[in-house]
């Protein structure tokens, strides 16, 4: 029984891994944060493997896991997170700075400072998940989402305007 979870485990990790960092690059404050989350998602995935009724799709149940997983680690860590150093200023001294495309730094940033079920839903909404499936990973109507999803885009609209124009 162990083999065959680790098996279902390494398949489920390698298959949807880009789903975990996702959430983690939304949810982590920082560099190390995402790590942890990271590792915790992981955790949370191996240890959810016996309850999975294959009911949804594995990257739904894993997409499920990972946003549950990230919403309690974040609640937990503001709870426990105050006075804590961040190390990432200090990183640019330490790592060669890597190319990044500014626009997707720009989309998580904006992304990150929403409250949690939108920040959940943008996640979904770039996956490609279909209304359908984010009412069932959020446990919110099929109506809700798209009337949630319709204001995200809205607002990110207007923060790009805004920012385009202060450009100016």
């Amino acid at each position: 029984m162990e083999a065959e979870r680790n098996r279902i485990f390494g398949e489920w990790i390698e298959g949807h891994q880009a789903i975990l960092f996702k959430v983690a690059r939304v949810y982590g404050a920082n560099q190390t944060d995402r790590e942890d989350l990271f590792q915790e998602i992981a955790l949370q995935v191996w240890h959810s493997i016996e309850a999975f009724r294959g009911e949804s799709s594995v990257g739904t149940w894993i997409y499920r896991v990972g946003l549950n997983t990230a919403l309690a680690w974040n609640r937990k860590e503001r709870k426990h997170g105050h006075g804590r150093n961040d190390l990432e200023a200090a990183s640019g001294v330490l790592i060669a700075p890597t190319e990044r495309d500014p626009r997707l730094d720009w989309i998580y940033q904006r992304i990150a400072e929403l409250d949690e079920v939108n920040r959940s839903l943008a996640l979904l909404m770039l996956d490609g998940f279909s209304y359908r499936e984010m009412s069932e990973i959020l446990g919110l109507s099929e109506s809700n989402v798209g009337v949630k999803i319709n204001r995200i885009k809205s607002a990110l609209a207007e923060k790009l305007a805004k920012e385009e124009h202060d450009e100016l």
